[in-house]
Order: structure tokens, then C-alpha cells, then sequence
């Protein structure tokens, strides 16, 4: 058996980061962790219990009710992929709209937050045989991965990608409001005080404006190769 490595993808919103992680992990057999979907959660839960709101975020309210959040990843062999799980209900379809969207940045500012992700994240990576991606993989999560994967892309070309996404599932948004939603969250990532989102120094940046799926996953399959065989 080739010996197994961890994986961190991070970079920004809509890149495509969660698609590139299933590919890798079905074809290399690894445990995949989409840790955007845990922040997405922690939203989801702020907007039930009417913590946050378009101009009302009750921080303090959130972080008191953490430990009122079961956050769990199961397989679904249909998918194949693992669904996120929210004190016990499946939240996959619902944590992905543009409304959830809107606020998981801000949501995953709050250090207290990031704390217990954190903690939980690094726990599952403990083990070799791992993909995981997010905003502070690399840096923060998993700084000892043996491959750190960045990607980038123009913001009218991520846009363009969440808006058919999002119409391809029945949402009704305009073009307009996914892109100003993808520049907020771009600055809002780069910008908060903890945990940035910014490229590690050991990382290989990949811009897929102009790469399709196939060409970004053979890329990165070829660097995962070259790493197994040396180590």
C-alpha cells in the first residue's frame, strides 16, 4: 500500500476547492473533510435562532450557544461523498444557499468559533489519508500537510460558476448579488484578525480560470504522485 499523506486545499470562495477534495479523496481512498461546511453550519444555527440577521449579529448570544452545536459528517454511499449534520439533522442542501452564504464569513470571524472548529478539524486530520479544505488549512488546521494546494480564480469567473450552480438547483438569484456576495466574502476573509485567509509559504497556487476540472484534478493528482514516491 502507497504510503498515505495529508492534503490541505485552501483559497477563496467558489474556486471549486470542495469538487477538487471528493475527486481526490474517491480516487486516492482518503477521508474527505469540507470544513466550509461546518462554518456553513455555525451559520445556518446563528440564522435559526435569529443571532445574525442583514444588519444584526448577536456575537456574544452565538458564542454562548457553541456548545449547543453537534456538528457530524456522514457518508452517503449514493453521494459519495459524507453530508454535514447539524444536532443530528442532515443540513447539506440548506447550508448552501446564498443566504448562508451572505453570513459565513462573518460568522467565521468570531475567534470563539474558530476555536472549536479548529480543535475539531485538527483532530480529524490526526491521521494520514486526508483531504481538507477551507480558508486556513494550510496555515492554521494542517501546517505540517505534506501538499498545500491554493487555489484562485477572478471574481466574475467564481461568480459566474456559484450563479449556474445556484440556478441549476432552482434558486432564484441574479448574477449581480452572487458576485457582490463573493467580493464581500473575499474581503472579509483576507481581512479578519484571526486566521486570515492567506496562501502558506509551502503552498503551490493554481489559478483555474482557464483549467477545467479534469486538467486542475490531473494536475494536482500528478503533485500528489510525485510526493508519495519521494517520501
Amino acid at each position: 500500500m502507497s504510503k498515505k499523506i495529508t492534503i490541505a486545499i485552501d483559497g477563496f470562495s467558489s474556486t471549486g476547492k470542495s469538487t477538487l477534495a471528493k475527486q481526490l479523496a474517491k480516487q486516492l481512498g482518503y477521508i474527505y473533510v469540507d470544513t466550509g461546511a461546518m462554518y456553513r453550519a455555525v451559520a445556518l444555527y446563528a440564522m435559526q435562532n435569529d443571532f445574525i440577521k442583514p444588519d444584526f449579529f448577536d456575537k456574544v448570544g452565538l458564542v454562548n450557544n457553541l456548545s449547543s452545536i453537534k456538528l457530524e459528517f456522514k457518508f452517503n454511499s449514493d453521494l459519495g461523498f459524507a453530508e454535514m449534520y447539524l444536532n443530528g439533522t442532515n443540513v447539506e442542501k440548506a447550508i448552501r444557499t446564498i443566504e448562508v452564504s451572505g453570513y459565513v464569513s462573518k460568522v467565521a470571524e468570531v475567534s470563539e468559533v474558530r476555536a472549536k472548529l479548529v480543535e475539531q478539524q485538527q483532530e480529524m486530520g490526526k491521521n494520514k489519508g486526508i483531504v481538507m479544505d477551507g480558508r486556513d488549512i494550510g496555515t492554521v488546521v494542517l501546517p505540517d500537510a505534506e501538499l498545500k494546494i491554493f487555489m484562485t480564480a477572478s471574481a466574475a469567473t467564481r461568480a459566474q460558476r456559484r450563479f449556474d450552480e445556484l440556478v441549476q438547483k432552482g434558486d432564484s438569484v441574479s448574477y449581480d448579488e452572487v458576485l457582490k456576495n463573493v467580493e464581500e466574502r473575499d474581503y472579509i476573509d483576507t481581512h479578519r484578525e484571526d486566521s486570515p485567509l492567506v496562501m502558506a509559504e509551502d503552498a503551490v497556487e493554481i489559478d483555474n480560470s482557464y483549467l477545467t476540472r479534469e486538467e486542475q484534478f490531473q494536475a494536482v493528482l500528478d503533485l500528489v504522485n510525485a510526493i508519495i514516491e519521494t517520501n
